[in-house]
């Protein structure tokens, strides 16, 4: 599977984080994901926060999984704003989608919102989690000339 240009992963993480923004218009907290078809370009879905056990990533791998058979996700990309919790990363790798590219990691998540009751993360990276599995998905981030754009939505917040 070949891997996406530097111009789309850039591209595509921005448009994640505008759904992260988005989600924040609609009281959610600031995550966003997209699905990538295997041409890099054509986006399948997009997808906000919902709440804390309905995350971005978790909603839009079971809405692929209803929507698209497991050999074509093998060959997608899921993008997202912050490296996935291990519920997320979990859902993914049961979905099959098999490339992941993110932006921010979740260790610097934590950074922004310590002991946020809302946002209580598990320190496990989501490559040790794929690890574990008997599938292999690539792995894409984190993304540095991102970053700041990303952490800047975070930042505001999680201040709040």
């Amino acid at each position: 599977m070949p891997a996406p240009t530097p111009d789309q992963v850039l591209r595509h993480l921005r448009r994640a984080n505008a759904v992260a923004q988005r989600a924040v218009g609609f009281g959610h907290h600031p995550f966003g994901a997209i699905l990538v078809g295997p041409d890099h370009e054509t986006v399948l879905l997009e997808q906000g926060n919902v709440n804390t056990v309905n995350h971005a990533e978790a909603v839009l791998c079971r809405n692929a999984d209803t929507n698209f058979p497991p050999a074509y996700l093998a060959d997608c990309t899921l993008y997202t704003t912050v490296e996935p919790c291990a519920m997320c990363a979990g859902t993914q790798y049961w979905a099959n989608i098999g490339r992941l590219v993110y932006g921010l990691e979740e260790r610097q998540l934590l950074a922004f919102t310590g002991g946020h009751t809302e946002n209580p993360t598990l320190d496990l990276p989501c490559r040790e989690l794929f690890a574990r599995g008997q599938k292999q998905i690539e792995v894409i981030g984190p993304v540095p000339e991102v970053e700041a754009e990303i952490a800047a939505l975070h930042r505001e917040f999680w201040k709040r």
